[in-house]
């Protein structure tokens, strides 16, 4: 049996390993665009240069388990086509290509490794008291900026946004802002209604000065499932039934951001409880019994305000927030820890979750 996983994030590796180790029969090809397993939680660190975000895609899979480095053109029926006029066969597909970024003209998205290896080469050129602007206010651009401010004191740093830290409680939001105050961060909520050169507009009528200017919000996903005539939301997210299997080729799982599961947000806590039912799922029907419904509850959120201070956020298994969070060295700690967990899960295909709510 041939199958071919597409894209090697989170989900995908987990998924290709756990099929490795539960379907012995299985001949498993892992296509990624580069030879590397990018841990995008760790994206803020590789642009400020206080980590590393990628390890060889080779040391995180199995034995067994072949690389082709390549991008996917189109998927059609029981063949992947890449750009460079390739093909791999398969007899079931896992489509885990995450999501991407729409950057304003003029910015340096930071969610994608190649973003963030220019972020990390711009600002590494910057002299002591530029300014360094952030857009987005979500957590992807909370963590930028705090770990720039922290790992290049010497620079100016701004975070603009609507609102700051909105998916955290009301506590847990005034906690990041004084975590991002102690750090000298300064805070803008307002749009961004576009870039000009040294400069970002904001949409209230006044401007911002900025020699760097990331883009930091994550807010959409590769059009790899529509061009392959995936049925898909109106914002491309391919549709899948109960047991994470596209409507439209039940061959096909689809896990991770690119997937539109009810309830789910865009997180590694999301995609390697997917990753890993998808390879439960297949194997279940290797062996000639009945798939189970995909079902998976949240904890929190956690982010990391530099090396030393972060913010774990409670929450209901259905995502709800809870006023409950802790914060501080001790946050810190543990968000290191979780992005640990997530790395060792999908490398030995070894991960536990809450099921969802009922």
């Amino acid at each position: 049996m041939r199958v071919v996983v597409v894209g090697a994030g989170y989900a995908g590796v987990l998924a290709a390993n756990r099929v490795a180790g539960k379907v012995k029969a299985a001949e498993i090809t892992v296509v990624n665009p580069r030879p590397e397993f990018v841990e995008r939680v760790r994206l803020h660190e590789q642009v400020a240069g206080t980590g590393v975000a990628a390890t060889p895609l080779a040391s995180m899979l199995r034995e067994g388990v072949d690389v082709r480095v390549g991008v996917v053109d189109k998927i059609g029926d029981g063949q992947v086509t890449l750009d460079d006029g390739g093909s791999v066969d398969f007899d079931h597909l896992v489509l885990a290509v995450g999501s991407t970024v729409a950057p304003l003209p003029g910015t340096v998205a930071v969610g994608t490794w190649e973003g963030a290896e220019e972020a990390r080469g711009a600002l590494a050129g910057l002299a002591r008291g530029k300014v360094v602007t952030v857009i987005g206010g979500g957590l992807t651009g909370i963590e930028t900026a705090a770990e720039i401010a922290y790992g290049r004191p010497d620079l100016r740093v701004r975070i603009v946004g609507p609102t700051i830290a909105a998916s955290l409680s009301a506590g847990a939001r005034e906690r990041v802002r004084a975590g991002l105050d102690r750090l000298g961060v300064e805070v803008v909520e307002d749009s961004v209604e576009r870039i000009d050169p040294g400069e970002v507009r904001l949409r209230s009528g006044s401007s911002v000065a900025s020699d760097l200017t990331l883009w930091a919000v994550i807010g959409s996903v590769p059009d790899l499932a529509a061009r392959s005539g995936l049925e898909v939301e109106g914002d491309g997210r391919a549709v899948v039934d109960e047991y994470l299997r596209s409507v439209s080729d039940p061959r096909i799982f689809v896990v991770g951001d690119c997937a539109a599961v009810p309830g789910a947000r865009a997180a590694c806590a999301t995609a390697l409880p997917q990753g890993a039912h998808a390879a439960d799922t297949l194997a279940r029907v290797m062996q000639g019994r009945e798939p189970e419904p995909y079902s998976m509850g949240y904890v929190g959120q956690a982010l990391s305000l530099g090396r030393r201070d972060g913010v774990l956020q409670a929450s209901r298994r259905d995502d709800t927030v809870r006023r409950f969070y802790l914060a501080g060295r001790t946050a810190s700690v543990v968000k290191e820890r979780i992005c640990r967990y997530a790395k060792y899960g999908a490398r030995t295909a070894t991960y536990a979750w809450l099921r969802g709510p009922k």
